[in-house]
C-alpha cells in the first residue's frame, strides 16, 4: 500500500538535495538579519504539514527550511538535521513537531543554533525516551488507533496511525478533507524511534519556546506542560487544539516562532 525508503536513501537526499536547498534559500547575512527557520516534522506527518506556517512567516520575510525528517532513530535522524543546519549561513530557530522535538533536543554539532521551539512535542531528559514521557501522564489515546506494524529488516517495525482513525485521533481541528490527506500522506516512524533513548538535551544550554493544544490525543497535555516548565519555556497554549497545532493554528504557531527568532537575534 505504501512505498518505502531506506535510512540510508533518505539520508543521501538529505545531504545532497535539502542541504544544497537551504545554502541556496538562506537570506544574505547583514547585521541584524533575520534567522533562518529549519522545521523538523514528527511521525505520521511530513514536512507538507508546515505549510500555514510557512507561509505566514515568509510574508514576514523569514527564510523558512522545511527538513525531511527521516524517522528512524533519533540520534541518526539528529544528525541529519545537524547536517542540515550546518549547512546554512547564520543563526538557525530550530523548530520541532511531536517526535520531531526529540530530534531538535539531540542536535549538538550545530553552533548557529540560538533557539528552540517546541510544537506540541517531546522535549526529553538524557535518558528518557517519547514512549515513556508520553505514558507518564494520562491521556494519549494514540495506541488504540494504531494500523498493524509494517515489519522492516532487522526486526524494527513502521508505525502508521489507521487512516480511518486518523483524522479524530490527529487532527480533530482540522476540515475533515484535509485531514483526511493527511492520514494518506502521513510518513511513519519505527518503534525503534519511539523507544530510544534520548543522548543529549539541547533546552538545557539554548532558550526555547513551546506551543501546543490543550485537546492534544497523542501526547497528553500534561505531559507537554510538565517538559515546558522543566525546560524553562516559554509556553503558549492553544484552547481547544489538537496534536497538529500548527496546521490548524499556523499563525499563532508562527508566532511564537518569530517570538523566538527575535530573542535569537
Amino acid at each position: 500500500m505504501w512505498g518505502f525508503v531506506t535510512a540510508t536513501a533518505v539520508a543521501a537526499v538529505m545531504s545532497l538535495g535539502v542541504v544544497a536547498q537551504a545554502d541556496a534559500q538562506a537570506a544574505p547575512r547583514g547585521a541584524g538579519a533575520k534567522p533562518t527557520v529549519v522545521l523538523v516534522h514528527g511521525a505520521f506527518a511530513e514536512s507538507a504539514s508546515w505549510n500555514g506556517v510557512v507561509a505566514a512567516l515568509a510574508r514576514d520575510g523569514y527564510t523558512v527550511v522545511a527538513a525531511a525528517n527521516p524517522l528512524r532513530g533519533v540520534a541518526a535522524d539528529a544528525a541529519a538535521v545537524s547536517t542540515l543546519v550546518g549547512a546554512i549561513k547564520g543563526p538557525v530557530v530550530l523548530v520541532g513537531h511531536s517526535y520531531g522535538g526529540a530530534v531538535i533536543s539531540a542536535v549538538q554539532q550545530a553552533a548557529n543554533v540560538k533557539a528552540l521551539v517546541y510544537v506540541a512535542a517531546f522535549a526529553p531528559e538524557v535518558g528518557e525516551t517519547c514512549l515513556e514521557l508520553s505514558g507518564r501522564f494520562p491521556g494519549s489515546t494514540l495506541a488504540g488507533t494504531l494500523a498493524p506494524p509494517v515489519a522492516l529488516p532487522g526486526g524494527a517495525h513502521d508505525l502508521y496511525i489507521d487512516q480511518q482513525k486518523f483524522p479524530q485521533q490527529f487532527a480533530a481541528d482540522v476540515a475533515p478533507d484535509q485531514a483526511r490527506l493527511m492520514a494518506a500522506t502521513q510518513r511513519p516512524v519505527t518503534d525503534a524511534a519511539l523507544g530510544e533513548k534520548a543522548a543529549h538535551a539541547a533546552w538545557k544550554t539554548l532558550p526555547s519556546w513551546s506551543v501546543y493544544g490543550s485537546a492534544d490525543r497523542n501526547i497528553p497535555p500534561a505531559a507537554l506542560d510538565f517538559m515546558a516548565k522543566r525546560a524553562r519555556s516559554t509556553a503558549q497554549v492553544i484552547a481547544g487544539a489538537s496534536h497538529v497545532v500548527m496546521v490548524s493554528h499556523p499563525r499563532e504557531v508562527a508566532a511564537v516562532i518569530e517570538q523566538a527568532a527575535q530573542g535569537a537575534r
